[in-house]
């Protein structure tokens, strides 16, 4: 089965990086045209050579935004379909990993996490509706994680996050069915991405990346930690044609690791 984008168009949210970028190279080699939008101008110039170094012809554009503003929002949605047309595919993906004992969150922190990732989601979620809904056909994934399922302890504040997260997917799956727009959710174990190069870099033991990861990847039923083409093949099969009857589901890319199906 050959999986095409051709003439799609995409928005990914925090694109320079990681899985982001995973997702924003799949998409450009089944033939779509994407925007990337990360905060950071100069990662995302790197990230945008870096792609249209490898497939000749991709119509890549680079947005500098910071998504967990109502402007950030306003001005990356707009931008892009001015760069490149209107939006088939969301992809709310910017995130960090925030998380701690409940009585150490401020109020801060809980609305910066709040903003990045639930209500960066709604934000380019309603400024690309209305073009879906007239063409009767879009994408929209949010990139959440398995703790939205299965929320642990100290897992404040994302887990809350991920989990209004993945309660906004199936009340927009619901109200886009009829419009020919899909949205899913995807849910990351442990996957290799900038989040994970962080860590170990701080990490003091000395250990190798590889045996890092290793180490990482003990816990998972599959004993291995993933990789982001993994993770962006999901992505691609959700954007497309193929994936055409798939809604309103919120699919474990985890390999195995969560304790809810």
């Amino acid at each position: 089965m050959q999986i095409r984008l051709d003439g799609r168009t995409a928005l990914i949210t925090g694109g320079s990086k990681g899985l982001g970028l995973a997702i924003a190279e799949s998409y450009v080699e089944s033939g779509a045209a994407v925007a990337l939008v990360a905060r950071g101008a100069e990662a995302l110039a790197a990230a945008r050579a870096h792609i249209t170094g490898k497939f000749q012809g991709a119509r890549v554009a680079a947005i500098a935004a910071d998504v967990g503003t109502a402007e950030g929002c306003v001005r990356a949605a707009a931008e892009a379909v001015a760069a490149l047309g209107p939006i088939d595919i969301l992809v709310n993906n910017a995130g960090t990993s925030q998380r701690g004992p409940f009585m150490q969150v401020d109020d801060a922190l809980w609305q910066a996490d709040l903003d990045l990732k639930l209500f960066a989601a709604i934000r380019l979620t309603r400024a690309v509706w209305p073009g879906m809904q007239e063409r009767g056909w879009g994408r929209i994934i949010n990139v959440l994680n398995i703790g939205a399922k299965a929320p642990p302890a100290q897992g404040a504040p994302t887990a809350v996050s991920r989990a209004a997260g993945m309660a906004l997917t199936k009340v927009l799956a619901g109200e886009g069915a009829p419009h020919g727009i899909l949205v899913n959710a995807m849910l990351v174990g442990i996957i290799e991405s900038d989040q994970w190069v962080r860590r170990h870099a701080a990490d003091k033991r000395g250990l190798t990346w590889e045996d890092w990861k290793a180490e990482q990847g003990k816990g998972v039923p599959l004993g291995r930690i993933g990789r982001a083409e993994e993770f962006a093949a999901v992505a691609t099969l959700l954007a497309s044609d193929q994936g055409g009857y798939v809604t309103g589901t919120a699919i474990n890319v985890d390999g195995g690791r969560s304790p809810v199906v």
